[in-house]
C-alpha cells in the first residue's frame, strides 16, 4: 500500500569473548535469553497497538548471537535503505558481553545506525555507582543511548523518540520499575527456540529478590520488592509457545520460591498438563529452604520441573556471612537436596570459590565433604566476581580496590580482584581443579548410583555430567555458556587483537574440532555404557550412602559437614539448641496440665 513506512527494529542479545578473542557461539546454544524474549512479546505489542503511526509497519527481528551470527552488514544496508528508519537495541547485556557490545555498536554507529544498549550492566552501574564508568562513557561517545531499568511500559516512549530522531543519551527508569501483572506475553518465534538445545524457551514469573547477598546485582538492578507475574499472563506463555510446538522452559526468576503467586502459577500448569494435555518440562532456580514451603516441591514436580537450580554457595556458614547469604543454612542442606530427589527432580547446585577465608586446601576439602555428606546431583563451580552492580563491587570502588578493568573477565570464571590468602594465579588453578575434584570418574560413578536408587533419570544425569565436565575440560567455558558443536568465525574477533592469517587460523580450527569432539565423543559413549550397566545391575535400587541416607528427626547427626569448622559447629549448635526450646515448653505444659 502506497504511503506506508517500515520501521527496523533489530534486537540483539550479544555473547562475550573467549581467552583468544573469539566470540563464544554455537550452532545449538543451552541456556536461552530472557530478556530477549521479554522485549521482543513487548515489541510485537507495541507494533500491534501502532505505537508509531497506523501508517507505520514494524519489522521486528530478533538474535541471540550464542547461537548465530549476527548480519551487521545486511542490516547495515536494511537501514540506508529504509532513510536509517528503525533502532538497533543491545537487550540484556551483562558487564562480561559489554566489551563485545562495544565493538557491535562501533560499526552500527559508523554507519549512522541509531542504537540503544540496555541490560545488567548499565543498569547495575548507573544503579551503585556516583558516575559512569569509562566503558559507558565510550559508549555514550560513540553516539549510543543507555537504557537503564526495564523496558515494561518504557519501550514504546524509546521507539517513539528513535522514530522522531530525538533518542536521549540516557534513559533512567530505576527509580520506577514496573508491575508485571498483565503485561505483554515474553515470546520467541518458533524458528528462534529452535537454535536452543532441546527447543528451550524462557519466561520469568518474578523480578526483584528481599534478600541482601553482596556479590548480588539481582537486588540492586530488579530491586528487593518482589513483582509477580499473575497464573493468567503464565498461562498465555505456555498456551503461545504449546501453538508453535515448545513444550520445555527455563524459568529464569532469580527465585522461584520467593514468588508470591507460586502456587497459583503452578496450579495452573498443572491444571494444563492434566486436563488439557498440553506437556511441560522446566528448569527453575530456588533457594534452599525452599523445601520448607507446604507443597512447593510436590507441587513443582507435578507441574514439570525436571531440573532445579540451588544457590547452595558454599558450606562453610562464614563464608556465607560474609555474602550476607544468612538464609542458606548447612543444617537444612541434605533435608533440602533429598526432598527434590524424592520428587525425581535433578538438583543443579552452584558453589562460589574465593570467599576471604578460602585456600586452595580448605576449597578442596569442602569439595570432598559436599561429595560424600550431599547428594547433590551437579555442582558447578563460579569464581566469587565483584559484579559492576553488586554491593561487593561498589565497595572495592569507593576503597579504590585493584579490579580487573577488563569487563570480558567479568564471567564467573575469571579471577578479577585480590585476594588475602591466594595469588591469582592460585585462585585461578583451584577453580579449574574443582571441577576436577568434583567430576572423578570414581563419583561420576556414585551420582549415577544414587540417581538409579532415586529413581532419577540416570540418562538425564549422565547427559548433564557429560555437559559440565567436558565443557570445562575441551571448550573451556562454564557450563552455562556452553552448547552444541562450537562455532569460531575468523573475522569476528575482538577489535583490540590482530585478525588472524587464514593459512594459520583453519589448520588450527581443524585441529581444535578434531581434538575436541573426539576424545568427548569416546568420553559420551564410555558414560553411556556406564549408566547403563549401573542401572541393569539387580541391586541398583538397593544403593545407599550417608548422602541419600534420609535425615533423622531429633537424632544428632556426625558429619564433618558440622564439625570441619568452628562456624559450622555454632552453627548447628544454635539449630539444636532451638530445636530443643519448643519441646522444653511442651513437657512443662503437660505437667502443669497434670
Amino acid at each position: 500500500m502506497s504511503g506506508r513506512k517500515t520501521f527496523y527494529l533489530e534486537l540483539i542479545k550479544p555473547s562475550h569473548y573467549d581467552d583468544d578473542g573469539y566470540v563464544i557461539q554455537w550452532w545449538r546454544a543451552w541456556i536461552p535469553s530472557n530478556s530477549l524474549s521479554a522485549l521482543h512479546g513487548l515489541a510485537l505489542d507495541a507494533g500491534d497497538r501502532r505505537v508509531l503511526g497506523a501508517d507505520v509497519d514494524f519489522q521486528i527481528t530478533p538474535y541471540d548471537e550464542c547461537n548465530t551470527i549476527l548480519p551487521i552488514r545486511a542490516i547495515i544496508r536494511r537501514f540506508r535503505g529504509n532513510q536509517m528508519r528503525g533502532l538497533v537495541c543491545m537487550v540484556g547485556v551483562q558487564s562480561n558481553q559489554f566489551p563485545r557490545t562495544l565493538d557491535i555498536v562501533r560499526q552500527f554507529r559508523a554507519a549512522g545506525v541509531p542504537v540503544a544498549i540496555g541490560g545488567f550492566h548499565v543498569s547495575g552501574c548507573i544503579a551503585m555507582l556516583p558516575e559512569l564508568p569509562a566503558d559507558l562513557r565510550a559508549a555514550l561517545d560513540l553516539g549510543a543511548t543507555l537504557v537503564a531499568g526495564e523496558a515494561e511500559g518504557r519501550l514504546e516512549q524509546i521507539l517513539v523518540d528513535a522514530y522522531d530522531g530525538r533518542l536521549k543519551p540516557i534513559y533512567n527508569f530505576m527509580n520506577d520499575l514496573p508491575g508485571l501483572g498483565g503485561q505483554p506475553t515474553p515470546f520467541l518465534p518458533e524458528k528462534h527456540i529452535r537454535r536452543y538445545i532441546g527447543s528451550l524457551g524462557c519466561f520469568d514469573g518474578g523480578r526483584g529478590c528481599p534478600f541482601t547477598c553482596s556479590f548480588c546485582t539481582i537486588i540492586n538492578v530488579q530491586g528487593r520488592k518482589s513483582r509477580f507475574r499473575e497464573a493468567d499472563d503464565v498461562e498465555r506463555i505456555v498456551r503461545a509457545n504449546a501453538a508453535q510446538g515448545v513444550r520445555q522452559y527455563f524459568i529464569t526468576d532469580d527465585n522461584f520460591a520467593r514468588n508470591r503467586n507460586w502456587e497459583a502459577i503452578l496450579d495452573r500448569i498443572i491444571e494444563l498438563r492434566e486436563k488439557e494435555g498440553i506437556q511441560t518440562n522446566f528448569t527453575m532456580q530456588v533457594d534452599t529452604l525452599c523445601h520448607k514451603i507446604a507443597n512447593f516441591v510436590e507441587k513443582s514436580a507435578r507441574a514439570g520441573c525436571r531440573r532445579v537450580f540451588l544457590g547452595l554457595e558454599n558450606i562453610n556458614p562464614d563464608n556465607l556471612k560474609v555474602a550476607h547469604k544468612g538464609q542458606n543454612r548447612i543444617t537444612e542442606y541434605r533435608r533440602m537436596l533429598q526432598a527434590w530427589r524424592k520428587a525425581g527432580v535433578v538438583t543443579y547446585c552452584g558453589y562460589i570459590l574465593g570467599f576471604p577465608g578460602d585456600t586452595p586446601e580448605t576449597i578442596l576439602r569442602d569439595i570432598e565433604i559436599v561429595k560424600r555428606e550431599l547428594p547433590v546431583d551437579l555442582l558447578e563451580f563460579f569464581i566469587l566476581t565483584p559484579l559492576p552492580g553488586s554491593a561487593d563491587h561498589k565497595a572495592l570502588w569507593e576503597k579504590g580496590v585493584w579490579m580487573d578493568p577488563d569487563m570480558n573477565k567479568y564471567d564467573l570464571e575469571h579471577v578479577t580482584t585480590g585476594h588475602a590468602n591466594m595469588t591469582g594465579e592460585e585462585l585461578q588453578s583451584v577453580y579449574r581443579q574443582a571441577w576436577e575434584t568434583y567430576y572423578t570418574p570414581e563419583h561420576i560413578a556414585t551420582l549415577l548410583r544414587r540417581a538409579v536408587a532415586s529413581g532419577t533419570s540416570p540418562a538425564t544425569v549422565a547427559e548433564a555430567i557429560f555437559i559440565f565436565h567436558e565443557s570445562v575440560r575441551y571448550l573451556n567455558v562454564h557450563p552455562l555458556q556452553c552448547g552444541l558443536f562450537r562455532r569460531r568465525v575468523r573475522v569476528q574477533r575482538r577489535s583490540e587483537l590482530p585478525r588472524e592469517n587464514p593459512l594459520t587460523f583453519y589448520p588450527w580450527r581443524g585441529w581444535e574440532i578434531v581434538s575436541t569432539y573426539v576424545p568427548s565423543f569416546v568420553r559420551y559413549r564410555r558414560l553411556q555404557r556406564l549408566w547403563r550397566s549401573i542401572a541393569a545391575a539387580p541391586d541398583a535400587r538397593d544403593y545407599r550412602d550417608v548422602a541419600i541416607t534420609p535425615v533423622p528427626d531429633g537424632e544428632e547427626e556426625h558429619l564433618a559437614l558440622y564439625e570441619v569448622t568452628d562456624a559450622a559447629k555454632s552453627a548447628v549448635a544454635r539449630i539444636r539448641a532451638k530445636s530443643q526450646k519448643p519441646r522444653a515448653v511442651t513437657a512443662t505444659l503437660a505437667e502443669a496440665i497434670e
